[in-house]
């Protein structure tokens, strides 16, 4: 499984060298089908966005849509390269043992499509694999560094899992229809999907009639997006709608509500601030910790993970790896709602969280306070909540928070660049290798003993385990990859960081 390929125009001994590459390649693989064409191509790899990846005679690299690794395949291509071609499957004719049989009909090649997953052919088990492998050459050739360990894939049920998503809504004149969905692959229209199989069966099962109220509505031409977020007990549909709803449509809205359970009404008429509820129905949205005794409420436009089963054992095992004590200090960044921060104030002596949004902080706060004591009793730690820039932190600021026995990160896709060089910086003043004027740390500010970094972005890890590897006075313990999002390519990941106290000049 291999990241995009580029090459350049080959020369004659590039020729020869991709020749036996390929010899190489095909041995072993194995030998090709009987009675094969010489226009048959060999799959060998996957790249990052799940094609096949294969080479003609000349080294000349296909990325094929529907194409496994192993497999023999006839294929069309549809843009042309000086070195590399896109193509589209047309006919297996070795097949991989990894393939599987799609479980939604809405998957595949075929016209109309739906493009939100892109690997429901691939065995739920190789799509892990192939994540892992992601992680690993990202760190390698970005970061330029390799896990001592690498952890166990956490991941969990591959269908149903969903519970976050964005829907297009259109209402298709031509065809007297309304769509809900994902888009079609490679395209602006959206599916006509009639199911779903990673939303969850309740949510799945409530496509049709939301296209049928959607159809019935006074403003159906007026409303581009339903945005649903998953509640444990509680299902907000946030409908987008641009020109004001009629009491009709109001009326249609609770309606509908009134005839699903669990279903409430939410209504988003310019930007995100504007999102309020119109159901009757007084249940909270929100998610919990069972472990940990915690109950998350949030809003439908809120930052949660999309996997709710996956979030409690990421949260559960980040906690583990930091290997929290009750006499120690934690600064959990960029916290948002608390999802780290309050199980961490059910092991430390104090916790601070950090975020960027003044709005989030103001809910951890209130997440806090409604989690104390928690679910089985216990009261947590001191918890205090600020709202900073974590994209231009500096050495000084990093001080002003204190020291702290352990961190967890948390970033977006972005990554925590601006965190890992403060402390890098702070560790290259401390031996010397700093320019002159830079800032100098009190003597007795400590960096954090172990990180655990929660990743997005297997790049922008890379990038910050780098800095932390290379200038910051850390071992990169430990990473794994974190199958959040089956059948995607979309890749999350867990890193430990721990601190050598060598050359930070530390006693053992």
């Amino acid at each position: 499984m291999l990241p995009m390929e580029t090459t350049h125009t080959p020369d004659s001994a590039d020729l020869s060298q991709e020749h036996d590459a390929i010899t190489q390649l095909r041995a072993q693989f194995g030998p090709p089908p009987e009675g094969a064409q010489s226009d048959w191509l060999l799959v060998h790899a996957m790249d990052l966005d799940a094609k096949g990846v294969a080479r003609r005679d000349d080294g000349k690299v296909i990325f094929i849509d529907g194409a496994l690794p192993y497999e023999w395949v006839s294929a069309t291509s549809h843009r042309k390269k000086n070195n590399w071609e896109a193509a589209t499957l047309t006919r297996i004719h070795k097949e991989s043992a990894q393939r599987a049989r799609p479980a939604c009909p809405h998957f595949g090649l075929h016209a109309g499509a739906c493009g939100g997953c892109k690997m429901q052919h691939l065995d739920p088990a190789a799509q892990v694999a192939m994540k892992q492998r992601v992680l690993e050459d990202n760190l390698w050739h970005l970061g330029k560094c390799t896990a001592d360990q690498l952890l166990r894939p956490i991941h969990g049920p591959d269908w149903g899992y969903r519970w976050r998503a964005r829907l297009s809504v259109r209402h298709v004149v031509k065809k007297d229809k309304v769509l809900i969905g994902f888009h079609e692959r490679k395209s602006r229209y959206i599916a006509d999907m009639e199911s779903c199989a990673v939303l969850p069966k309740p949510v799945s099962d409530l496509l049709l009639p939301l296209r049928a109220l959607i159809a019935s509505m006074d403003a159906r031409d007026t409303c581009p997006q339903i945005e649903l977020a998953c509640g444990d007990h509680v299902t907000a549909l946030v409908l987008r709608h641009l020109e004001p709803l009629s009491q009709g449509d109001l009326d249609r809205l609770h309606a509908f509500a009134a005839a699903h359970a669990g279903v409430q009404w939410w209504l988003q008429p310019k930007g995100p601030d504007t999102v309020h509820c119109i159901s009757t129905d007084s249940a909270q949205l929100s998610y919990s910790l069972p472990q940990f005794g915690i109950t998350m409420p949030f809003r439908p436009t809120d930052f949660t993970q999309v996997n709710p089963h996956i979030n409690r054992v990421l949260v559960s095992q980040a906690l583990q790896w930091l290997q929290v004590q009750p006499d120690e200090r934690v600064i959990d960044w960029f916290c948002g709602l608390g999802n780290f921060t309050l199980p961490l104030a059910t092991q430390a002596r104090e916790v601070l969280g950090i975020e960027g949004s003044e709005t989030l902080v103001a809910r951890s706060r209130d997440n806090y306070a409604a989690n104390n004591p928690n679910a089985h009793g216990r009261t947590l730690a001191p918890t205090s909540f600020v709202a900073r820039n974590l994209f231009e932190m500096t050495p000084e600021m990093l001080v002003a928070d204190g020291a702290a026995d352990k961190w967890l990160v948390d970033p977006p896709r972005e990554g925590a660049f601006a965190l890992s060089k403060a402390l890098a910086d702070i560790h290259q003043q401390r031996i010397g290798q700093a320019e002159e004027g830079a800032y100098v740390a009190p003597a007795d500010w400590q960096p954090p003993a172990r990180i655990v970094y929660v990743s997005c972005n297997p790049a922008t890890l890379a990038r910050d385990a780098g800095l932390l590897v290379h200038q910051a006075g850390y071992r990169l313990r430990a990473a794994g990859v974190v199958n959040m999002f089956p059948h995607t390519a979309h890749v999350e990941s867990m890193a430990v960081f721990e601190r050598d106290d060598a050359r930070w000049g530390l006693a053992q």
